[in-house]
């Protein structure tokens, strides 16, 4: 296998840029499968990552814990090819992160895609030459390439957010993100361990951290409804029946308000008796995974009322679980459940009743400063050995931000967004020419399977390249009418839901200065007919200019 990671020296030794048809930044779900299908297409491409592996946003996310909490097992995979679906073995319902990586190198190893990524590199100008119709791009390298089209799988989950607190930089021991763990194992056996941050990779590392250290210290911006997460063997007749049935899975998935093959509920959580009520509620949470929310009745994420029979539901189970009623108090959410991310767990609640574990609820106890030894709250100083930042993302936008391609006239995509985000479709933006996102802003993304979302897309991208070769068309990008309806159609329905809201990633609400806005467009199947239609009516709402000799 050739080695596609070129040291400093080889690549500033490159005196004029190389010319490729498409530049991929990104070697995860999404930037994958892009190479895979711009390769197929014929066209010449290179796929670039900062990881040291294939696997983007898996290869960083290593913490202990980390687990798909999408509905796992045999569906959150590529669906394109059936011999990849019966040749890769699931071992759980909702796989680890080191089950997740081994699939990716399995199919990079079988579809032969490492020969054109390169690892080790960051992305570090993107620049359209409008005279050319061409994005010059740069390495961190120092690598010059000239290419027509860039498309972004950078990941919706993969800029990291590190907190602005005083003090944090001069901390001695050890400290770790969630989002960058270490490559070696870290052991936190006796030692104390302070960990910032209850999100999704919070609750999962939490009882496990808990399990080795000597005392862990859990400082809790926002309590969260955790569910748990059931994981257990895959049942091998679910492996089975996908294999043997994957074409009618796959368009199950497609009709699937979440991407997955289990049916959503059509009933009304008002036709049931409190009594109906709580035994569904009970039913789905013994079984665990996120059914509770999106598969027992249609009127949770739009009526507050039904909302709050969940929530009241999970929060006594809260109270059920810790002992402590002070502690269990600051556990609970006091928000419409599942309008942010519902987080699934194992253990979480009862973690709170080991004695070496301490809850400190940064609501009415905030942390003032870093010391090199410990963390210092309003109230107290709690002195620790190791810092655990799962302090999240800057989700859904911030790793094109921070990519930060500059379009026509110099325009910089973090100026353009710096007030609002917008898009067209979710896959381009006006005034960055030949620039396409995948799992992007103002798509089903974060909220759908994103494997399959990558596929769809990637597909429409592809499509949409050969189309412009064919009519001699040389650049492509949204109107600027086009891309307000968009933004307004992804408004408009998030605004029938509760999503909007609550403060959460999905709005950029955990970002200080960053625009507020719910970024999901919470129909997939719809999205994906919309994505068909505008191809059929010759991309409609785009604007084409003539390729240029």
């Amino acid at each position: 296998m050739p080695n596609t990671n070129r040291s400093k020296s080889e690549a500033v030794s490159l005196s004029a840029p190389q010319k490729l048809d498409v530049v991929v930044v990104g070697a995860g779900v999404s930037g994958l499968y892009a190479l895979y299908k711009i390769r197929e297409a014929g066209l010449s491409v290179r796929a670039f990552d900062e990881g040291g592996d294939i696997g983007g946003t898996w290869w960083w996310t290593r913490y202990p814990g980390a687990r798909v909490d999408f509905p796992g097992g045999p569906f959150y995979c590529y669906t394109f090819s059936e011999e990849l679906v019966r040749e890769f073995d699931w071992p759980e319902t909702q796989p680890d992160q080191a089950t997740v990586l081994r699939y990716m190198n399995f199919v990079a190893d079988r579809l032969d895609l490492r020969r054109d990524v390169q690892l080790n590199t960051r992305v570090s100008l993107v620049e359209w030459d409008a005279a050319a119709q061409r994005w010059n791009v740069e390495t961190s390298h120092g690598e010059r390439f000239i290419a027509q089209f860039v498309i972004c799988g950078t990941g919706p989950l993969s800029a990291r957010n590190s907190p602005a607190i005083p003090g944090l930089e001069s901390f001695a021991g050890q400290c770790i993100h969630t989002g960058a763990w270490p490559q070696e194992k870290v052991v936190f056996e006796g030692k104390r361990v302070g960990i910032i941050g209850t999100g999704s990779s919070g609750i999962q590392a939490i009882p496990l951290l808990a399990a080795e250290a000597e005392h862990l210290t859990v400082f809790q911006r926002t309590p969260q409804y955790a569910i748990p997460a059931g994981n257990r063997p895959l049942d091998p007749e679910i492996k089975r029946h996908a294999r043997e049935n994957w074409s009618m899975v796959r368009d199950q998935m497609l009709e699937s308000i979440v991407g997955s093959p289990a049916p959503t509920s059509t009933r009304s959580i008002f036709e049931d008796t409190e009594e109906e009520r709580r035994e569904v509620f009970e039913k789905r949470w013994q079984m665990g995974g996120q059914g509770i929310a999106f598969y027992t009745y249609c009127d949770l994420l739009i009526d507050k009322a039904a909302n709050n029979m969940l929530a009241e539901f999970v929060r006594d189970k809260i109270r059920e679980i810790v002992r402590n009623p002070e502690v269990a108090k600051s556990l609970l959410p006091d928000y419409d459940i599942a309008c942010k991310r519902l987080v699934l767990g194992t253990d979480y609640y009862e973690t709170f009743n080991r004695d070496n574990v301490r809850l400190v609820d940064l609501r009415d106890n905030p942390i003032e400063s870093i010391t090199p030894t410990s963390v210092r709250t309003r109230h107290g100083q709690h002195p620790i050995d190791i810092l655990v930042l799962a302090t999240g993302y800057d989700a859904i936008s911030g790793s094109l931000t921070r990519l930060n391609p500059r379009g026509r006239d110099g325009l910089a995509l973090a100026t353009k967004w710096g007030n609002r985000i917008s898009t067209y479709l979710g896959i381009s933006t006006h005034g960055l020419p030949n620039l396409f996102f995948l799992n992007g802003p103002q798509t089903p993304g974060v909220l759908w399977n994103m494997p399959m979302a990558a596929e769809l897309e990637t597909q429409w991208i592809v499509d949409c390249i050969a189309y412009m070769r064919e009519h001699q068309i040389g650049a492509v990008e949204p109107s600027a009418d086009a891309e307000k309806a968009w933004v307004d159609e992804v408004h408009s329905i998030a605004d029938k839901t509760l999503f909007p809201k609550t403060d959460s990633w999905f709005t950029g609400a955990n970002i200080p200065g960053k625009p507020k806005q719910f970024l999901v467009h919470l129909n997939g199947p719809e999205y994906f007919k919309k994505l068909t239609k505008v191809a059929s009516e010759k991309y409609s709402g785009f604007i084409f200019e003539r390729r240029r000799p």
